[in-house]
């Protein structure tokens, strides 16, 4: 019987493409040029087809030969984790970006807004306006663009005021699930139900395109995106961490 939090991560890599990625088993070894955790980490899932050891050594080799640090992405209080301990890994801890990540599964909420006359949206492809909130800048790195315009079926959905991007989010549809990634709002246009917006309409472009739920990865310690994604009516599916070589 296939893991249901396994099942979810596999449609959620599928969703979130690295640049590099190379199967060890079930594992998928994965390198983006330092862009993001999920990108730049071996997603330990299922049986790396060798003993767990030996897969970790493979790890190493691979960040190094691809300029990364070595990590591993394990469902929390799943065997891998187990295994992870036993070989002298440890929780990433120091991870910047909070090394655990609560998965929250929830309905795809397309609503009545979102429809453009609000002026949000969602786009076939990104613009100038949606790449600056999302990166910082108006033109991505060749990793920033590869994550976050390759793989699955992607939707750049944009909130625009008077002519200006002021929100925006990145919405991937595989294996019928919606992964929601990069919900920004600017400041001064937060409290104004811009992100609501955002998710009823890229919500709305992946049920059209087959997907019948909504995933997100959200830091645990986030706690205003968690408060939000909660009174939209998501729950928490499961958890994963980040692990990497304890000190020798």
């Amino acid at each position: 019987m296939v893991n249901p939090a396994e099942k979810l991560e596999q449609a959620c890599a599928d969703a979130w493409p690295a640049q590099v990625e190379r199967r060890l088993g079930d594992w998928r070894l994965r390198a983006a040029g330092g862009f993001t955790g999920r990108a730049n980490s071996a997603l330990a899932l299922g049986d790396p087809g060798r003993p767990v050891p030996d897969a970790l050594s493979e790890i190493c080799e691979f960040a190094h030969a691809h300029r990364i640090e070595p990590m591993a992405q394990a469902v929390r209080g799943g065997p891998v984790e187990d295994a992870l301990a036993r070989a002298g890994w440890v929780p990433h801890e120091t991870y910047v970006n909070g090394h655990e990540v609560s998965v929250l599964l929830g309905p795809l909420r397309p609503g009545a807004r979102g429809t453009g006359e609000d002026g949000v949206r969602v786009l076939g492809a990104p613009t100038p306006g949606w790449w600056e909130l999302t990166v910082d800048r108006p033109e991505p790195t060749e990793a920033e663009r590869h994550v976050l315009t390759g793989g699955a079926r992607v939707g750049y959905g944009v909130a625009t005021r008077e002519g200006r991007t002021v929100g925006a989010v990145r919405g991937a549809v595989a294996g019928g699930v919606l992964l929601v990634a990069r919900l920004a709002v600017r400041p001064e246009y937060r409290g104004q139900g811009l992100g609501t917006a955002l998710m009823a309409a890229v919500g709305g472009w992946a049920g059209r395109h087959g997907a019948t739920r909504c995933a997100l990865q959200v830091s645990v310690r986030n706690e205003r995106a968690l408060a939000l994604y909660e009174r939209l009516g998501f729950g928490e599916h499961h958890r994963y961490r980040y692990w990497v070589p304890g000190a020798r």
